[in-house]
């Protein structure tokens, strides 16, 4: 059995900060030290996974891409008829509560979670639920280790396969993630960063915890969406692209069309894009992230118009 206490962090990997030890949190609005910060044994969340969450960046005292994420919240709650309690300008006044609280400015990744609340018992049927929603916000100081976009990514390529909305609908973005986590740990058991995840017909749907591009003779391909989640940096990579007049395609495509790429990227919240350099042991272009001075590679050129996006939709405290 592999030691995971001892293994890379993957894609989510960070560097450690000794001010998350004494972090505050905020459950349900009242804040609390972390070794302190408790839900109930019998949370929506914690039996049955019943929830939806976000991952929130703190950039210069702005949250990127607030709206984009409260949206997909609000989105994901009405699925599950899940009632926040809150209006999104009071969710938005608790989350710049902890981080003030905190003295927390930049590099900052926050979880933001959603649970149906306490049940009456741990039973599936939502009408046990007694009381409001749990809303737990932890804010923590974390910077992605700059090693994973030095060396690049290494994916293997899994058999667990993503859903379709006819099973689980992957738009949601609920508390359950046993799917991911299972592919993670083939991955993982195949020495990779990554898994990489195909739909049930064979094309590429996504990776376990990242979104996944790949560059092919001046193109940017993603897959059609219809099997992943609806990525915040994964629709600011398309915005920003069309706006920099670069082809971009969300479309179905295969390991044929990968193993092949020129080159190849994963996005996400936390690490924003990074190179991907071997899938499945093979390496993509030449096996190598882009140099610091090359200019017009496409994983580079992206990441600098995503920044520029960033900028222009992030959100601070809206003074009272």
């Amino acid at each position: 059995m592999a030691d995971f206490a001892q293994a890379s962090g993957g894609t989510q990997d960070y560097v450690g900060d000794p001010r998350n030890d004494s972090v505050l949190i905020s459950v349900n609005g009242e804040l609390t030290p972390r070794a302190e910060a408790k839900v109930s044994v019998f949370d929506s969340g914690f039996v049955l996974g019943d929830g939806v969450w976000e991952g929130l960046r703190l950039v210069e005292r702005r949250i990127a891409f607030l709206s984009r994420h409260l949206d997909r919240l609000w989105d994901g709650a009405k699925m599950l008829r899940i009632d926040i309690g809150l209006s999104r300008a009071e969710l938005t006044s608790r989350l710049f509560d902890v981080i003030d609280a905190n003295r927390m400015t930049d590099g900052v990744h926050i979880r933001l979670m959603v649970t149906r609340g306490v049940r009456r018992s741990p039973y599936q049927d939502p009408r046990l639920a007694i009381g409001a929603a749990t809303i737990v916000i932890i804010p923590e100081w974390k910077q992605p280790r700059r090693e994973m976009r030095v060396r690049g990514l290494s994916l293997f390529t899994v058999h667990i396969r993503r859903t379709g909305p006819a099973e689980q609908d992957q738009k949601l973005n609920s508390h359950s993630k046993l799917n991911c986590i299972l592919a993670c740990i083939q991955a993982m058991e195949a020495g990779a960063d990554e898994a990489l995840m195909l739909d049930d017909r064979g094309f590429v749907a996504t990776c376990n915890s990242t979104h996944f591009f790949i560059v092919r003779k001046g193109e940017v391909w993603t897959s059609a969406g219809g099997y992943c989640l609806g990525g915040i940096t994964r629709g600011a990579v398309l915005r920003a692209a069309r706006r920099e007049g670069i082809p971009v395609f969300e479309k179905d495509f295969s390991l044929y069309d990968v193993y092949g790429a020129d080159e190849a990227f994963t996005t996400g919240t936390f690490a924003g894009l990074t190179p991907v350099v071997r899938v499945d042991g093979r390496a993509i272009g030449d096996g190598k992230p882009a140099p610091a001075d090359a200019s017009g590679l496409m994983t580079r050129r992206l990441r600098a118009a995503v920044k520029r996006l960033e900028g222009e939709e992030s959100e601070g405290r809206v003074p009272t």
